[in-house]
Formats: C-alpha cells, structure tokens, sequence
C-alpha cells in the first residue's frame, strides 16, 4: 500500500478517536529556568488532548516512507527511514531523526554487507573452512579500507576496538612512561578522561581558532623549557556539544613544532567530513562506528605502530600471543605478536568491522552529496532557530563568529565556522528536558537534552550544573524535519506545550494524559 494511503488511515482512525472526547484550553501556568532544579510539586499545565476515556491503542507504528530525500541515492540510505511515531494528539507522523551526535542509525549499505558476513560467517584467523576463510578475509581487508578512510599512511596500524572511548584507552594503555599529556577542557569525556591525572595538562577553553592555538603552543613551550618526555596533544576534531569544527591541522603543527605527537577525537567529525591524517600531520585518529551509520559495536584506532608494539597487550588473550611456553622449572613466557593482534585479543568483532569498513567505503564514494545535503539541512535548523526570541545558540568559538552573527540588513545568519550539523541551544523559561520531550510527543521530533559527556564545557558556556538541547543531523534528517522543528519551537515560545506535563525526580518530564499505546514486543 502506499505510504500517502497508509498514513491517511493511520491519521484518520487517531483523530476520530481523539474526537470522541472532551478537551479544554489552558495556558501555561508557568515555566522553569534552563537547567535549573525542578520542584517535584512543578508542573506545566497545558492542553491535555483526551482528558477521559480509555487508553488509545494507536502504537508506535512504521510505514514505507517511498518519498523519503534521501532515497534519491539509494547509497545514503538508511535503515528505520520509515519509521512513523505516535504523538499525543493522535496523529502518526515520520520519525524526526536530531540525534546522530549520540548514534546513527545503519546504512542499509552496511546493513546488507552485515547480511552477506552473517550468511558465510566463521571464525577470524583460526578456521581452514571456507567460512573461516572468507571472514578473515574480510576482516583485514576492513582494517585496509578504514585506514584509508582516514588517510593513513603505509607504515601505520590499524587495531579494531569498541568505539572512540576504549580507542583512546587503548591509546593511553600504550603511553611511554612519562608521557605528558595536553588536552583542553572543552573535549568530550572520552579524550579527556583516559589518562593519567598526574601527567595530563588541561588547557582552558578557547573562544576561537586563534586562542586555541596559543594556549596550546604556550603551555608546550613551557614545558619543553625543563621537559624532554614524550609529550601527546588530544584534539578534537568536531566539537560534541556544538559542532564547530577545530582548527585541526593548525594545532597539530603547532604540537610538531614542539616535538609531540597528536591524537585526534573523529568521533563527531568522520561521520561528516573527509579525514586524512597523514596530510594534517595527525600521530593517532580515534573514530566510532555507531557514529559513522555502522552500530554494531566496532570503533577503531589508527596510527604509528613504535609505541603500540612495545605495550603490554590491551587484553591478555588466544590471538594476542605469538607463542606460549613454560620453562624447564614450570615458569611461563609468552611471546606477545606485535599490533593489531597484539591489543585484539580474544575472537575479534568481525562483523562490526565489516559493517564499519562498509560505512567507510559508502561515505567516501558519497562525500560530496553528503555534505552538501546536510549543509542545507543544518542551514534550515540554525538559521531558523537563531530567528525566535527567547532561543540561545550555544557556540564554543563565540568570539570568532560574532562579527558575522548577521547579515547586513540585522537578520540572524548561520555560524560562519565549519559546522558538522550540530544546533544546541536553549529556550528562556523552560526546562531543556521539558523542550525535548514537548518535541518527542507532540512533534515526533528526537533531540538530545543534557550536558553531553562534555561537563566542562557546558559549565563554561551555560553556567554551573546547566543543560541544553542539542538537534544534530544527519543522513536520517530531511528538509521536513528540520522545517517541522523549527515551527515546533516557535509554537513551543508562541503558545507553550499543548499538553500538560508533570515532573517525576530521576525520570524527568511526561504527559499527564498520555493515551497511547507505546508498548513493542521484544525483538527475540
């Protein structure tokens, strides 16, 4: 059946029901500051759609969305595009992807390479079966194909992980002794956190590209004056909570000026832009595959081999060793292979680096669509928000962008740094967990609310303790939604929620009156 079909029945059946009983009018009685305590007395009093009855029975239903942008290139299509969700007034609408900076949903590029490994899956490195085979195969030539997604040069390793944080674990693992580390406190949890808190230099947070850079080339310069200890520079490619992109390639000259060695946080930026560590002159590069369209449960660390070779072994396991042997007395002695093997221990995630190699190989053939797609997506997002009063922008690079905050006729206009589709911003007088889930229930709409693995960050720019809403993009996002949240905030500014809404502690925010059946049966 069509999908034009389907939702006009869908639509049909959800307003006859909502008809079938009474509804009133109230305005907001009132509202919380962004980020502050919630009283667990508080509540938003709104319209509630179906103030008696019996609980409405219309799920969480999925439709063909045949219409869908980006079906135009089958290639950049991705799995769960035609999921329609349930809002409180009855309606089914499609399901407003904003929350690509947390996950993304599979390609079904990579969800079908998936389905070809699982069809002649086998053991990794150890099975002479044709299966066995196969899926080594694969398997390192996944490893090749991620290295040249991010532009690595011939000599460097390339060791599957988890995602981004166990990367930079691994990497801190493999530090030389002494190893001081610089990292700024803008980054996400992920950088700044693995390493050792008596050799780790926390810069402050810069307010553009040019601060960036000397906070870092002083506090290099400072230490090198007294220091010759290896020395390793965190940066981060595209900012967490905001999206700006970083002066990369300028902050990894300054390190080599220096003498130290870079690794870069592409978690949010590789899913978005090109990456080439050997042209940037970049040591290490960190990246996840739930973050690059390929969720399943592979990430990746790529860089020089010395000091990944004279580590201990990540995890002590059958693959990682070379040879194990006892001695005449009964001692042990276990020769350790050199990397990757020597930090993927144990039976690899074939099928995860498969799907990541996937991801890679899709969004290096399609980059240029891409970008130019998600740039007039974010251009819809960020212009129109930046157009309602009472919604706060958040920016990281605040004094560098302000000269070009606006056109010249005085309209607002879209950040002029580099941006990989990441909006976050605030709304005077409400809750940012009330602004997500009015936009959840009412609109379909999922955005992330909170302080985003980024504590420092978000401290600086928002005030102690504070929370924002964030709405990044990507290939799940149409022009529609974007339109669709852009109204959805105005309405929410104009004339409050159009529901009431009480607050649970340790829960957050829910409808009052909530009729639909929102219950799945578990998938196995």
């Amino acid at each position: 059946m069509p999908r034009s079909a389907i939702l006009s029945i869908l639509d049909s059946d959800a307003r006859r029901h909502a008809a079938s009983h009474t509804s009133h009018t109230s305005r907001p009685a009132h509202a919380v500051t962004p980020g502050a305590p919630v009283a667990d007395h508080e509540r938003h009093h709104t319209q509630p759609a179906h103030p008696g009855g019996s609980r409405r029975e219309t799920p969480a239903t999925t439709h063909h969305r045949a219409d869908a942008p980006q079906q135009a290139n089958a290639s950049l299509a991705t799995i769960g595009a035609d999921l329609g969700v349930a809002t409180l007034d009855g309606r089914v609408v499609e399901h407003a992807n904003f929350d690509h900076g947390a996950t993304a949903p599979a390609l079904q590029a990579v969800a079908r390479a998936v389905d070809t490994t699982l069809r002649t899956y086998g053991s990794v490195h150890r099975g002479a079966g044709r299966a066995s085979q196969l899926t080594t195969r694969w398997y390192e030539e996944a490893r090749q194909e991620v290295a040249a997604f991010v532009g690595a040069r011939e000599d460097d390793v390339t060791v599957f992980t988890r995602n981004t944080s166990d990367a930079l674990n691994l990497l801190a693992h493999c530090l030389p002794q002494q190893t001081q580390v610089f990292v700024f406190r803008s980054m996400h949890h992920a950088a700044l956190l693995p390493w050792a808190d008596e050799r780790t230099t926390r810069l402050p947070i810069p307010h553009s590209h040019a601060e960036a850079e000397g906070y870092l080339d002083v506090a290099l310069a400072e230490f090198r004056a007294h220091n010759d200890a290896p020395v390793l520079v965190l940066i981060t490619g595209a900012c967490n909570v905001t999206g700006e992109v970083w002066p990369i390639e300028r902050l990894a000259a300054v390190a080599r000026r220096h003498e130290a060695r870079t690794a870069l946080d592409a978690a949010q930026l590789a899913p978005h832009r090109r990456v080439d560590i050997d042209a940037w002159g970049i040591d290490y590069v960190a990246l996840s595959g739930h973050k690059a369209y390929a969720p399943y449960g592979s990430g990746a660390l790529v860089g020089r081999r010395d000091w990944l070779d004279t580590a201990p072994p990540y995890f002590r396991a059958g693959g990682a060793s070379h040879r194990v042997s006892e001695d005449a007395s009964g001692a042990g002695d276990v020769a350790w292979a050199p990397a990757p093997a020597r930090h993927e221990g144990g039976t690899p995630n074939a099928v995860g680096a498969i799907a990541l190699a996937a991801a890679a190989s899709t969004l290096s053939a399609q980059r240029g669509e891409a970008e130019a797609r998600e740039e007039k997506i974010h251009a819809i997002v960020r212009d129109g928000l930046a157009s309602i009063d009472g919604v706060r922008i958040v920016e990281l690079f605040d004094e560098q962008n302000a000269a070009d905050a606006h056109l010249d006729d005085g309209a607002p206009r879209r950040n002029a740094s580099d941006n990989v589709g990441v909006t976050t911003f605030t709304v005077a007088g409400y809750d940012p967990t009330l602004v997500a889930q009015v936009l959840a229930d009412e609109h379909g709409i999922a955005v992330r609310d909170g302080r985003f693995c980024a504590h420092l960050l978000c401290d600086a720019r928002l005030g102690e303790g504070a929370t924002a809403v964030r709405a990044s993009i990507g290939l799940a996002t149409t022009t529609e939604h974007a339109r669709r949240l852009v109204d959805a905030v105005r309405a929410l500014v104009t004339h409050g929620p159009a529901f009431d809404y009480t607050h649970t502690p340790g829960l957050g925010w829910s409808p009052v009156t909530d009729r639909r059946d929102l219950s799945e049966p578990r998938p196995w």
